[in-house]
């Protein structure tokens, strides 16, 4: 069964067509206007091994938060939509990733109860043309949307840009783990029978 999904997002602020495939090699071709946050969903992207292809027209002349969040909206919702009825997925994910001098935690539970911890410490406030606080921003409407329990932490670091690069990467392997099917689970990973 192909775990695929195609969001398209129209408000007064963006314009966004997206195509996931959770059972991907890790191939993305991104457009969101804001250069680090493509590069940010090319890192999760490649390894998570999901193929994304996104295209977004939003008003930066104002700034990115409205791009931003609206990318988290329209990506979990198509992960809501490809991830079907989850019956033998592995459901929870953890990752810890070291970028030099940075160590970031993603933990994961494909619940269906959307919430986010988010714990990125200090950091300055924009890295090129992106402003950090929509780090967690992002985050946070992702998990929403896609119907997910993620924390997210920053252990320690000081360069800003590793500390974001650590967040994205470890997603993505935690992602990865936690939709790839586990042979020994049938059905829904649940005692209560649905998630």
């Amino acid at each position: 069964m192909s775990r695929v999904a195609s969001i398209k997002r129209e408000t007064a602020e963006t314009k966004i067509a997206l195509n996931l495939n959770l059972d991907g090699t890790g191939k993305a071709v991104v457009d969101s206007g804001i250069g680090f946050f493509d590069h940010m969903l090319n890192l999760m992207t490649a390894h998570g091994l999901l193929d994304l292809e996104l295209r977004c027209d939003g008003d930066l002349e104002v700034d990115g938060h409205h791009s931003v969040e609206d990318i988290g909206i329209a990506l979990g919702d198509a992960f809501k939509e490809a991830i079907g009825d989850k019956k033998g997925i592995c459901r929870y994910g953890t990752f810890y990733l070291p970028m030099d001098e940075a160590l970031a935690f993603v933990t994961l539970d494909i619940s269906g109860r959307p919430f986010l911890v988010y714990d990125g410490g200090e950091m300055a406030p924009m890295v090129g043309g992106f402003d950090t606080e929509l780090t967690e921003e992002f985050l946070r409407a992702f998990a929403v949307h896609a119907g997910i329990t993620l924390h997210v932490k920053i252990l320690y670091g000081t360069n800003t840009h590793h500390k974001i690069e650590a967040i994205f990467k470890a997603l993505g392997h935690a992602l990865r783990i936690a939709v790839s099917n586990d042979p020994k689970v049938t059905g829904v990973p649940s005692t209560k029978g649905m998630l």
